[in-house]
């Protein structure tokens, strides 16, 4: 089987998602920045404080290469993750994708009820926060859009309904497995 990748905004809900879709299948998941810290002990804060955000993108892609070629996983990117050098083209080549479309409202709870630092989105206010958010999210959807699969996760507002996005997402992979089959 192909890699699962999920993609969306920071705080879409990819990392919860895509473990509940792991667990529920029965594969191991990966959520790139969590492999790239393992791989390189540091934080990726700290790996954006010392080589700056293009430093930072050269080894997310370089990682990502590498985690896309494991199969029977499912794999959470990061928020930037599709918007450089060809990752999406090469994310949708080497599994099947989804991006997980959430609102700026949705965004913005995700983000207020996180633990996660967030370096591009600290020691914003409330009010700049989300006029970044939305620049942001204009930026780069165009990218997250092309994704295989585009799932709304403006339902996640509690645990019970990560269920129903999983459902979702299953459903779509049994038709695609269908298609191959035949």
């Amino acid at each position: 089987m192909k890699s699962i990748i999920l993609v969306g905004y920071m705080c879409a809900g990819k990392t919860t998602v895509g473990k509940s879709l792991a667990k529920n299948m029965g594969v191991d998941f990966y959520d790139l920045d969590w492999y790239i810290e393992d791989r390189f002990h540091k934080r990726i804060p700290d790996i954006f404080a010392e080589k700056g955000e293009a430093g930072f993108r050269d080894i997310e892609r370089r990682m990502l290469h590498e985690a896309a070629e494991f199969e029977n996983i499912v794999l959470s990117c990061g928020g930037g993750t599709p918007c450089f050098f060809d990752n999406m083209e090469y994310m949708n080549q080497a599994g099947i994708t989804f991006y997980l479309k959430a609102s700026i409202n949705t965004l913005i709870t995700h983000y207020r009820l996180s633990h996660t630092i967030r370096p591009l989105l600290k020691d914003k206010s409330d009010d700049e926060l989300e006029v970044f958010m939305r620049s942001q999210l204009r930026e780069r959807s165009s990218y997250y859009e092309q994704a295989q699969h585009i799932i709304d996760v403006n339902v996640l507002d509690n645990y019970d309904k990560i269920d129903i996005i999983v459902s979702q997402i299953r459903k779509i992979l049994n038709r695609e497995n269908g298609k191959m089959e035949n």
